[in-house]
């Protein structure tokens, strides 16, 4: 889903860009004078480019839009097992999906981010009122992205069950999931935790906004801005034993 890229005269890229319906993540080579205007030009007037860690000085033109204190969590003993129930998701659900990243906002969701892995959803009804799936992936790693469930289904343990699911279809591959969460949403890591997954860093994420005015006038929001969302809780073995959470993960 790369949809641009910046090269140096060498021929080399400088920085590569997803469409901007995808997901708004960007890659540099590295961080100067000339990917950052490479960046710019990629993304256009006024677009925010979300980071991870950095803590560098942006160049004059750019301003810090907003911040978010993360953590990032690896699969080191997930029980990954697959679910009848849980199907896959593809274009003809985007309406769908949309709909519910509206209700429960998990994070950055656009209508093609769905191209970047497997997507699985449980539906009651018809109603699409559960999903995980993936969405970054650099080599020998998956990430789980995008875990939310409906408001009037949550304690039912299914966002655990399609975490499980997907990372089902990661360890296929021969890779390993991880997974961001909000740093303040101890009982978002806890959970996630009691699912197999162990804490690998820390990381600040900080939104910058690219020089020049937006198209039609209107600013991006702060992409780490988002409501809270729930957490995975645990499949209940009973129905007393089922319990919502709220203040979910990152992504």
């Amino acid at each position: 889903m790369v949809a641009a890229t910046r090269y140096d005269d060498n021929g080399e890229p400088t920085a590569l860009s997803y469409a901007k319906d995808g997901t708004p993540w960007l890659a540099f080579a590295q961080a100067n004078e000339d990917t950052w205007r490479d960046a710019a030009t990629l993304l256009g007037p006024g677009a925010v480019l979300p980071l991870a860690g950095f803590d560098g000085v942006l160049p004059t033109g750019w301003e810090v839009v907003g911040h978010g204190a993360g953590v990032q969590l690896v699969d080191e003993g997930v029980a990954a097992v697959p679910d009848d129930e849980a199907v896959r998701l593809g274009p003809d659900d985007v309406e769908d999906i949309l709909a519910l990243i509206d209700h429960t906002r998990p994070g950055p969701f656009r209508s093609r981010t769905i191209e970047l892995g497997t997507y699985l959803g449980i539906r009651r009804g018809g109603v699409l009122v559960a999903m995980a799936g993936e969405r970054l992936h650099p080599p020998g790693w998956t990430e789980i992205s995008a875990v939310c469930t409906e408001e009037a289904y949550r304690g039912q343990g299914l966002a655990t069950r399609l975490v499980h699911a997907v990372t089902v279809i990661i360890r296929a591959r021969g890779e390993t999931p991880f997974l961001h969460a909000s740093a303040d949403n101890t009982g978002a890591i806890r959970l996630y935790e009691q699912l197999g997954f162990r804490l690998r860093r820390r990381v600040t994420f900080t939104a910058v906004r690219a020089p020049g005015e937006p198209a039609g006038g209107v600013p991006a929001p702060n992409p780490f801005a988002v409501a809270a969302t729930p957490t995975p809780t645990p499949a209940p073995r009973s129905g007393s034993e089922a319990e919502a959470a709220s203040g979910g993960p990152v992504g």
